[in-house]
């Protein structure tokens, strides 16, 4: 059995799949899935009760179950700056490499910034002597004065975390491999140390170095998380999602906390790019809504890597799935600001207290509480009946903004839906319209326990006619946690002009990346034969800074896929020579993809169970079960279709009909 959990900013998701194989199951693969409020001071206490309520602790406890988990400790700590105290040691003469930066503005005619805070102090920028060249050559050799001087200043200091990232190293990680050598010999304490060539072995000092610092602030964080949670779901297998859409084991991911910056939402990417196989829509652009935020991608046949995304105020280089993040989720808080103007998120009521709704105290009027206000969301159907809503809450949290505002309550709650929307329909034109891609080629595909509720009015506000919400999309990120192969995503930096490009080099470089890759899949028992490699080249003009990634093929096949691809992104090509920056080399775990159970049920009349009461509707609208919604039957809006996880809002001019698999497939018809 595999366990697929989702740690979200409001709920803990869980999705058991039980192969064929599994004894005791039918033919067809079997899910259940599940939901807990999160325990964020503690995530693994909610994932250990989830466990419990699932009747799993007894498997779990015979190693029956491999369990594979979308953390968020790394993303919270960089977020809310909670790293550890980490010392930053470089060569000399850069110690301020991480706090001078880039010298970008975010906001190009603001003329006075104000500062980033430096994200390492002075005193802990430490420097060591030695020198390598810009072709891996030692030009100074380490000084031993230098290195007795750092010892001196970390055993003062005593950081929990240290972060070696010397100039070069990506072509000869030998001095870093000295320092880190030498530390852990001679300190009489023993912190965290990580060295970029383990990291990042790229060009670009600030990025990498911005890395490595990631990885020692957080992998302290990320170590102890993962061994509480180990020592509570011993002896089963523990696994964690990537930022970059692929599983790595929990040990080795306690080395490499900077690659799970992004591993909630990579999982809700990993079982959409499964559905979009499964169902053959190639082209889906996606949002997944959550409690706490909004994650949009698009997907044109398989999930889209960068190594330019951001945490926070700080670049993260490392391959991560391409999406844009908003804080819009169901728990995002509306207020009315100084100037008298309706306002939701980027603040979310969280977990603790939640949703006024929710009845633990939250006093603050949500998204959650518009929809249920509004009569989206059955009170008495949430979480399958298992969590009674507080409708008379939600009224009075809303009727102040709704006074403020000389609105009547239902009218506000409208308001808070349609700001919501607009927040998400903009985030969704950056991932494609900004990107040289037109939205109304795509399908819009939800997930989130969100999302349901808002995929009509935002593919509408995208011009779009077509829509999906997946099977489970309440939980399809932890869904997507056991569909993901196990993966490793491997670079090196070769800069050289592509015409002039020795092809046998390059081989060796793929090759070196892939013995490393090879080993470490061995140690998870993924095997060389059952591996999928596929070699990438990072790509740009001669003379510029921005790349794009292509699939490695020939020289002449690859500069034409990227004359194409630059002309889609930026809409122009140049007749200018092409320079090769980065290797990459993606090696994935070849899977075989689970049997879904399907439900055929004709009877379209048994799964409508009564009907509710909607604002704007002028007649009670039909309130359909989804679980007996059968292949084949369709349901035209204005309607209500509800599920243990989630709520699916089919407004007017909309129908939809479920696939074999379970998927609700949405057509529009704007007459």
């Amino acid at each position: 059995m595999i366990l697929g959990v989702d740690t979200g900013g409001t709920f803990t998701d869980f999705v058991l799949f039980a192969s064929p194989s599994s004894e005791g199951t039918s033919k067809a693969s079997e899910l259940r899935t599940h939901k807990v409020l999160s325990t964020p001071g503690a995530p693994e206490q909610a994932i250990l009760q989830g466990i419990e309520e699932m009747g799993l602790a007894g498997d779990v406890r015979n190693g029956q179950v491999k369990i594979v988990h979308g953390s968020t400790v790394a993303t919270n700590a960089a977020l809310e700056g909670k790293g550890v105290k980490t010392a930053f040691i470089t060569n000399t003469g850069f110690a301020d490499i991480l706090t001078i930066a880039r010298q970008t503005r975010p906001h190009l005619y603001r003329l006075q910034s104000p500062p980033i805070p430096a994200p390492v102090s002075r005193e802990l920028c430490l420097e060591a002597d030695g020198r390598m060249d810009s072709h891996g050559q030692e030009l100074e050799p380490l000084n031993h004065e230098s290195l007795n001087a750092l010892l001196q200043s970390l055993q003062q200091q005593k950081p929990d975390a240290v972060a070696i990232s010397l100039l070069f190293s990506f072509l000869n990680p030998d001095h870093e491999q000295a320092v880190a050598s030498f530390l852990e010999d001679k300190l009489d304490y023993a912190p965290f140390i990580t060295s970029s060539f383990e990291i990042l072995p790229e060009y670009r000092e600030y990025e990498r170095g911005i890395a490595t610092w990631l990885n020692a602030t957080l992998g302290p964080l990320v170590s102890e998380y993962l061994l509480r949670l180990k020592a509570g779901t011993q002896p089963s297998r523990l696994s964690v999602m990537q930022s970059s859409g692929g599983t790595i084991d929990a040990q080795q991911a306690s080395r490499k906390s900077v690659n799970l910056l992004l591993s909630g939402p990579a999982g809700g990417l990993a079982a959409a790019s499964f559905l979009s196989r499964l169902t053959q829509q190639k082209r889906l652009l996606t949002f997944d809504m959550g409690g706490t935020s909004s994650d949009v991608a698009l997907l044109n046949g398989e999930i889209n890597l960068t190594t330019e995304g951001r945490i926070g105020e700080y670049p993260v280089a490392v391959p991560m799935v391409d999406m844009h993040t908003i804080g819009a989720g169901g728990g995002s808080v509306a207020m009315v600001d100084a100037g008298g103007l309706l306002q939701v998120g980027p603040q979310s009521a969280g977990a603790t207290p939640g949703p006024a709704c929710y009845g633990q105290g939250g006093t603050l009027a949500t998204v959650t509480d518009a929809n249920l206000v509004l009569g989206r969301i059955r009170a008495d159907a949430f979480l399958g009946g298992s969590m009674a809503l507080d409708i008379a809450a939600s009224r009075a949290v809303i009727q102040p903004l709704a006074n403020a505002l000389s609105l009547s309550l239902e009218e506000t709650a409208s308001g808070i839906i349609r700001v919501a929307n607009e927040h998400m329909a903009r985030a969704l034109r950056v991932i494609s319209v900004a990107r040289g891609h037109d939205p109304k080629t795509f399908r819009l595909c939800c997930f989130g326990g969100a999302g349901g509720l808002h995929i009509c009015a935002l593919a509408e506000a995208m011009g779009m006619n077509s829509a999906m919400v997946p099977v489970h999309a309440g939980v399809l990120s932890a869904m997507g946690m056991f569909l993901a192969p196990v993966e490793r995503q491997l670079s090196r930096t070769h800069q050289v002009l592509l015409d002039e490009l020795d092809p046998l080099e390059s081989d060796d470089i793929f090759e070196k990346m892939a013995a490393q890759g090879l080993q470490e899949l061995a140690e998870e028992g993924v095997s060389a034969e059952n591996t999928h490699l596929e070699r990438r080249a990072e790509l740009r003009y001669q003379g510029q800074s921005t790349s794009l990634t292509i699939p490695w093929t020939s020289v002449n096949e690859t500069r034409e896929q990227f004359h194409n691809a630059h002309q889609q992104r930026y809409g122009h090509r140049l007749d200018s020579p092409l320079e090769l920056v980065n290797l990459r080399l993606s090696m994935r775990e070849i899977k075989e993809a689970p049997i879904l159970e399907t439900s055929l049920r004709p009877d379209l009349n048994s799964a409508i169970s009564s009907k509710a009461t909607i604002y704007g509707m002028e007649q009670a609208v039909p309130v359909v079960h989804r679980a007996q919604l059968g292949s084949g039957n369709s349901v035209s809006g204005p309607a209500l279709l509800v599920e243990t996880n989630a709520t699916t809002w089919l407004a007017p001019t909309w129908r939809a009909t479920c696939d074999p698999y379970g998927n609700l497939m949405l057509e529009r018809n704007p007459d």
